[in-house]
């Protein structure tokens, strides 16, 4: 049942008329988000992208338009023709920014008919993840989905506007380049017309935009899609939106500056959030010595303290073990926090076991005594230390973690977070931004069984660090900044590496043999060879930075069309078969 759009046209969107309309004659057109019928009129709540206008169909109106009316249904298309009036005395909505007017009614197009949806087309919809992604055009239909992705646009806006303004470049970067080690794996496309040989599509510009610098180009910014074939979660997409930006001549000054002022701009301009700089800086080693995480969040206390010197030789056997094998004890004091059950302790412990942490020991601290199945082991020397290290007063729930530092610093680093969250410590309205700086240049990775580079191998060392890329390359430091946002990693960049002997001794610290590196980057090492000059900059994740403006959980909430954590989309089911002719003209042959 539909109508032709035959001379109507909409005049106004539904959530800009006010009172000053009042009198005039408009043309609204949108969806049904309900329709209510009152004693023979009938109330229709018109929907569009602005907002919600109620429209009315009343009898001694127009009869015809009355009847016409009683077909309607949620999500139709509806095209209405009428007069703005005052709502009656005492019916007016202040939760709608339209609630002081509604359109009484002279004629309705029925534009097209619609199926029941499977959810109610709003915010508040108790349906699943995977019910909305499998009917993401309808899902984007609720308010909160297209706020979210107006925001989005209004974000893109303003950093093109700030990076423009400051002399910077948009240029693009090629999408089908070569598979080179960055880190996750890459998604390979098969050549046609180069039969076995392969694409892959870019983690980063990282490499072009080295290039650029080289080139001439001294101010690069691009907003592009990258792409990464790994595990998922909810801040993780296998295509993702990355302000990338490089620059000429700078230092790690230069660099951070620019983004401080892009972000000022960015909060400013989508949210009228004044932000103060510059933002504070931590050490990646205080970083993970007080927080047990690179990327702590510094919106309350809880710091942890390693107490490793403490019970080197303790009669806690668990304690001792660990230090004499090289490994640490560390403790976060949970202040006030000794009413808590064995339950909630036995949840704690369970939630470390997930960042490999084989146990978690803790203390009640009492007015005359400490409560713990481990008190009695520690000597009253001991215990005056703990005490005076950790500052542990009676009421306090101490924990303990004793394993490598790696899983250590993880496991109550994640703990730290879970009970600042449990505890009601941290306030939501604030934004405590902060730089974490000099980097390893490396890592060990456990199942390559190799040292990786933390950043990616294009990564300047700390100029005072060049001698142990030879002699102790894990002990390296980078010239490497993350920027964090109440403990969400936002962006990360470096000075680059610019000469050529450099570069080849970062490739043999991470254990490249020349005969690797001059085939995955030898075109890189040519082009630093040709005068390249000194660079650096930074990437920033779109998608997590909308999201957190936005105040969403999930950067899926912040992409038109994103995937689950299977890497699939459930409208379009992608991934899919390929024919078996498009295969052939591949020269690929999918494996039984």
């Amino acid at each position: 049942m539909t109508d032709k759009l035959e001379t109507m046209r909409r005049t106004h969107n539904c959530c800009e008329l006010t009172a000053d309309d009042v009198g005039k004659e408009v043309i609204l057109m949108g969806w049904v988000q309900r329709r209510r019928d009152h004693g023979g009129v009938i109330f229709v709540d018109l929907r569009d992208r602005e907002g919600i206008t109620q429209v009315v169909f009343n009898p001694t109106v127009d009869e015809a338009m009355h009847q016409k009316a009683h077909d309607i249904r949620g999500e139709y298309v509806l095209g209405v023709r009428g007069r703005v009036d005052p709502r009656p005395e005492g019916m007016t909505n202040p939760n709608l920014k339209t609630g002081a007017i509604e359109v009484m009614v002279s004629e309705l197009k029925i534009l097209n008919a619609a199926e029941t949806p499977p959810f109610l087309i709003e915010d508040r919809v108790d349906v699943s993840e995977a019910i909305r992604l499998q009917h993401r055009h309808l899902d984007l239909r609720r308010p909160q989905m297209q706020k979210s992705l107006v925001m989005r646009h209004r974000a893109v806006a303003a950093i093109r506007n700030f990076m423009n303004d400051n002399g910077f470049l948009d240029i693009e970067t090629p999408f089908l380049t070569r598979s080179t080690p960055e880190g996750a794996r890459d998604y390979l496309v098969p050549s046609r017309v180069n039969p076995g040989q392969f694409y892959a599509l870019p983690q980063s510009p990282q490499i072009f935009k080295q290039l650029l610098m080289i080139a001439g180009f001294d101010r690069y910014y691009q907003i592009v899609r990258c792409f990464r074939d790994e595990d998922l979660r909810a801040d993780r997409q296998p295509e993702f939106t990355q302000i990338d930006i490089e620059m000429s001549f700078v230092g790690e000054e230069d660099v951070m500056g620019i983004a401080e002022g892009m972000i000022q701009a960015l909060f400013k301009t989508v949210i009228d959030h004044q932000v103060s700089l510059p933002f504070a800086r931590l050490s990646y080693d205080e970083a993970v010595d007080r927080f047990g995480l690179d990327k702590p969040d510094t919106r309350f206390g809880l710091e942890l303290k390693e107490i490793s010197d403490i019970v080197k030789d303790t009669g806690f056997k668990v304690f001792a073990s660990v230090v004499k094998k090289g490994g640490m004890v560390k403790a976060l004091n949970a202040k006030g926090c000794s009413d808590m059950s064995r339950k909630d302790i036995d949840d704690l412990t369970a939630f470390v076991a997930v960042y490999r942490a084989k146990g978690l020991a803790w203390i009640k601290v009492h007015e005359d005594k400490w409560q713990s199945p481990i008190a009695k082991f520690f000597s009253d020397e001991e215990k005056a230390a703990m005490t005076k290290r950790l500052d542990m007063q009676p009421g306090d729930l101490v924990f303990f973690v004793a394993d490598s530092p790696k899983v250590t610093n993880e496991a109550l680093g994640h703990l730290r977070n879970h009970l600042g969250r449990k505890l009601g410590l941290i306030d939501d309205s604030t934004y405590n931004f902060l730089w974490v700086t000099e980097f390893p240049m490396m890592e060990y990775d456990e199942t390559e069984k190799r040292f990786q580079a933390l950043h990616h191998p294009f990564t300047a060392p700390l100029e005072t660090d060049y001698d142990l890329l030879e002699q102790d390359p894990p002990a390296a430091k980078s010239r490497a900044y993350d920027l964090v946002l109440n403990g969400n990693e936002i962006g990360g960049g470096s000075i680059r590496i610019h000469q050529i002997e450099l570069q080849q001794k970062v490739f043999a610290a991470l254990g490249m043999t020349e005969e690797t590196y001059r085939e995955k980057f030898g075109f890189l090492l040519d082009a630093l060879q040709s005068g390249a000059p000194p660079h650096g900059g930074i990437a920033f994740g779109l998608d997590r930075l909308v999201m957190l403006l936005a105040e969403q959980s999930s950067i899926r909430d912040v992409i038109a069309f994103p995937k689950t954590q299977k890497a699939a989309c459930l409208l379009t089911n992608a991934p899919s078969d390929a024919a078996k002719t498009q295969l052939d003209e591949l020269s690929l042959r999918q494996k039984k």
